[in-house]
């Protein structure tokens, strides 16, 4: 079935979509409402938006640089549902994007955030010992005006802090209105995906309680699930995992750092070819996992692959017991199914999808299950150092 349009989704389908929980933001010290933006830096903007609308079924909603009056960079903001990427490239030689592009190659140098009070947000994260990257401004045009700050992450990573109840357009101020240019093949979905599930970071090893530290006393938020020793670790590598979520569980943010193992770990490699900590992989929430993969891989996009004997194993199928999708149609689509005792998901993930081996996407459908798919974490990472393998990096 194709993806619903996110406005005619319920409050309760989109709760399923991407496992919100009620909250009272009243009582909240650092209130974030969702994610605003995952803000990209590449190393060629007009060619990644085109991929981003080919290949991810993503519409172009606005565009900045020098035909609008922005010399310094490309920036195409696309949207699927309620998630929206912005796609960012330097135009000139000494661009401060290129710098970044140099060091980290393709990846994101913000999550951005929406939040209802911009100055609360940073009073609080300024008080618990936060690096205030921007300070409150206000940024305005025909349609409104915005008010943003930004605050330091992990790595170079940032969080812009973004009030746009004030405003209409179609971003921010600077950004003129922009639609498709690539053509949807006949009969494709309205959307391949609705929503931002959560995103991961990689940090280095002994700093993932440290962030950990960070996002509980800068941004309020809580923990979510804790992974570590056997929970994810394969014979020859291993990590540590931390969820931290805000207060309806609308944005969630992974944190994981390398453990000892025998050999490189995934996270090893992405901080080698990253150069330092930052945002490993994005998952996109969907109602139509098998639909979604089937229209990824006709457009090109790669998905790591799973073995036979992980669909044929009887433990599995007893413990999973009846889903949605047909164990038969998961083996033939190579997508992983856990349950837990909310209920189950469905997940995916793609191939690294630039030339370092460092940002993928997971495409991930709920069905009750609050969780981040513990019982394929063996069968994922195994995967994953067959392709380490293959790259000669494991």
């Amino acid at each position: 079935m194709a993806n619903p349009a996110l406005d005619d989704v319920s409050y309760d389908q989109l709760r399923q979509l991407v496992g919100l929980v009620d909250h009272d933001p009243t009582k909240d010290p650092f209130p974030v409402k969702a994610m605003d933006a995952v803000v990209f830096v590449v190393g060629n903007a007009t060619q990644t938006a085109h991929f981003y609308q080919s290949a991810f079924g993503m519409d172009l909603v606005a565009y900045s640089g020098p035909e609008t009056g922005n010399p310094e960079y490309k920036s195409f903001v696309l949207k699927s549902g309620s998630a929206r990427f912005v796609v960012n490239g330097g135009v000139k030689p000494d661009s401060p994007l290129l710098d970044h592009h140099r060091k980290h190659g393709d990846g994101v140098i913000d999550l951005a955030l929406e939040v209802a009070d911009v100055d609360k947000c940073v009073e609080h994260a300024r008080a618990n010992g936060a690096t205030i990257l921007d300070e409150p401004y206000e940024v305005s045009d025909e349609h409104g005006t915005v008010r943003m700050a930004a605050i330091a992450a992990y790595g170079d990573t940032r969080h812009t802090l973004v009030d746009r109840s004030r405003y209409s357009g179609p971003y921010l101020p600077g950004y003129e209105a922009r639609t498709r240019s690539v053509p949807k093949p006949e009969g494709a979905p309205k959307r391949l995906f609705q929503a931002i599930d959560h995103c991961v970071g990689n940090v280095e090893l002994g700093k993932m309680d440290e962030w950990v530290g960070f996002y509980h006393r800068v941004m309020g938020f809580v923990n979510m699930a804790e992974f570590v020793g056997d929970d994810i670790a394969t014979e020859y590598s291993a990590l540590m995992s931390k969820v931290v979520a805000n207060g309806n569980h609308r944005v969630k943010f992974p944190l994981n750092e390398p453990a000892i193992g025998k050999k490189k770990s995934q996270i090893d490699e992405f901080l080698e070819f990253y150069d330092g900590a930052g945002c490993q992989h994005i998952a996109l929430a969907t109602n139509d996992i098998v639909g979604t993969v089937q229209a990824m891989r006709q457009a090109g996009v790669e998905f790591l692959d799973t073995p036979d004997s992980y669909y044929d194993d009887p433990e599995l199928r007893a413990r999973i017991g009846e889903v949605r999708v047909p164990i038969e149609t998961l083996k033939e689509h190579r997508i992983l199914v856990d349950r837990d005792e909310d209920g189950y998901l469905l997940q995916i993930f793609t191939k690294p999808i630039g030339d370092r081996p460092t940002v993928f996407y997971e495409l991930i459908e709920r069905h009750g299950s609050l969780g981040f798919g513990k019982g394929n974490f063996k069968a994922l990472f195994e995967a994953i150092e067959r392709e380490q393998a293959r790259r000669g990096n494991l």
